[in-house]
């Protein structure tokens, strides 16, 4: 290995680089045009991406935009998964500096994706050159997959693994160390019901892009004079809630803040809708919003919806309302949970469905089940030793509520690429990634590949 960390070490400006030029795509899914089925933007990322790579010396291949890999190694030989993603969620609020500049400030690169998961994804590019440039033999294949649709439906996917064959085992540095053997099923619920006859009348709100992001603002235009807004600037001191109020066209503005985050992690996060929807019930709101207010609120454990478990293996259920709308036409929402491996779908989503009451329909719009690989497995324990060797940090396994692509592997679990001790930024404004975490990631994966993918030549001494 000591050759392939000369390689990484002397790559680094060259990886910086190309992380930046990455970050400057916004790839986020936008309208399908002739040839790019995400949008414009998530195509120009994936041909960034496999230029890189086929300037490098790999073998690369495009699957009509939907996904991409590189490969190295004896091809066609029980390829080993690496798999990435290119695309990112929407920008969000709360920015300080350009989402899409990348700028370098101190020991860290700042952008939409540094984290989630173009700084994965580079580095996992640059830990196989590594390896290439170092003459390792491999005695298998090395696949890097490029998906463009993970943020959203995993579209890509299904259409890779209609065009290509998927590996059986690998990893998907998309998540966190040390590894996550279990990530728990998802449940994406859509809501509709008709608007309220009765009690403040609610005008318009329109919250939130994507069921998996916690949204930090929320705003709503409701019917009302310079005496509702003072109540409701005393009630927000008085129930200690971040919402203000003021004068707008057509009645008043509330603007609810809250803590921006991934669904997967509701803890380390606050729904600004949640804390809209218990101010509109403290004025009187009535029919579905009231409802939306008494069952979810800002609970992210499902409990007053009856909807509340947990089991050793994978901890407790989560919920976010990540999707809110209302006007004249009534209300849509999109409920986002993370369910524990031991728990049933079907079952949470029968009981959703009735605390919820006739007045709303609910229906679910996508489920995933939980995924989960053994921790004694080779691949597993393999992938420990790497992390072990590199950082000299403790081998463990824990489980997600957030989901990855390892799920789409026969055995495949989540490596990467955030440190326990770091901030989790992903879905968050000025997201990030440090550079010191970043070339420690080229070195664990390079080592990894090594020890999972090398022949009886290849060392990792």
């Amino acid at each position: 290995m000591e050759t392939v960390h000369q390689m990484i070490e002397e790559s680094r400006n060259e990886l910086i680089g190309t992380l930046q030029r990455w970050i400057g795509v916004p790839s986020v899914k936008s309208e399908a045009v002739e040839g790019a089925p995400f949008g414009a933007e998530v195509a120009r990322a994936l041909d960034m991406a496999l230029n890189d790579a086929k300037a490098m010396g790999f073998a690369v291949r495009n699957f009509d935009h939907y996904a991409g890999d590189v490969r190295m190694g004896p091809l066609g030989v029980d390829p080993l998964g690496i798999l990435v993603h290119l695309d990112v969620v929407p920008v969000g609020d709360g920015w300080t500096c350009n989402p899409f500049e990348a700028i370098v400030a101190g020991d860290r690169i700042i952008g939409r994706g540094t984290s989630d998961d173009k700084g994965p994804a580079a580095a996992a590019l640059y830990a196989m050159n590594a390896i290439r440039q170092a003459g390792i033999p491999l005695k298998r294949e090395v696949r890097l997959i490029f998906g463009c649709d993970e943020e959203s439906g995993w579209d890509d996917i299904a259409y890779y693994t209609a065009h290509c064959d998927m590996p059986r085992t690998g990893f998907s540095p998309d998540a966190s160390y040390p590894i996550i053997n279990t990530e728990k099923g998802l449940l994406v619920m859509e809501l509709r019901a008709k608007p309220a006859a009765d009690g403040l009348n609610v005008l318009k709100i329109a919250v939130g892009e994507r069921h998996n992001v916690i949204p930090g603002i929320a705003t709503a235009l409701v019917e009302g004079d310079a005496n509702l807004c003072d109540r409701i600037n005393r009630l927000a001191e008085e129930m200690t809630l971040d919402v203000t109020a003021e004068p707008a066209e057509g009645g008043l503005k509330l603007t609810a803040k809250g803590i921006l985050g991934h669904a997967a992690y509701p803890e380390i996060a606050r729904n600004a809708s949640g804390v809209l929807l218990l101010m509109l019930r403290a004025l009187g709101v009535k029919g579905p919003l009231k409802t939306l207010a008494d069952m979810i609120g800002v609970e992210y454990d499902g409990e007053s919806l009856g909807a509340a478990c947990r089991d050793d293996a994978s901890g407790a259920l989560t919920c976010n309302l990540g999707i809110l709308r209302y006007d004249e036409n009534g209300l849509y929402a999109v409920l986002d949970f993370r369910f524990p491996l031991l728990a049933n779908g079907k079952r949470i989503a029968e009981t959703v469905t009735a605390a919820l009451g006739p007045d709303i329909t609910a229906t679910v719009e996508a489920q995933k089940e939980p995924h989960h690989v053994a921790p004694n497995s080779p691949l597993v324990t393999a992938l420990l030793d790497a992390y072990h060797d590199e950082t000299g940090r403790a081998k463990e396994c824990v489980a997600t509520g957030g989901g990855t692509y390892a799920r789409c592997l026969q055995e495949g679990v989540a490596f990467g690429a955030h440190f326990p001790e770091e901030d989790d930024v992903a879905h968050q404004a000025d997201e990030y990634l440090t550079l010191e975490s970043l070339m420690t990631n080229v070195r664990i994966l390079a080592r990894a590949i090594v020890s999972l993918a090398g022949d009886d030549e290849a060392t990792v001494d």
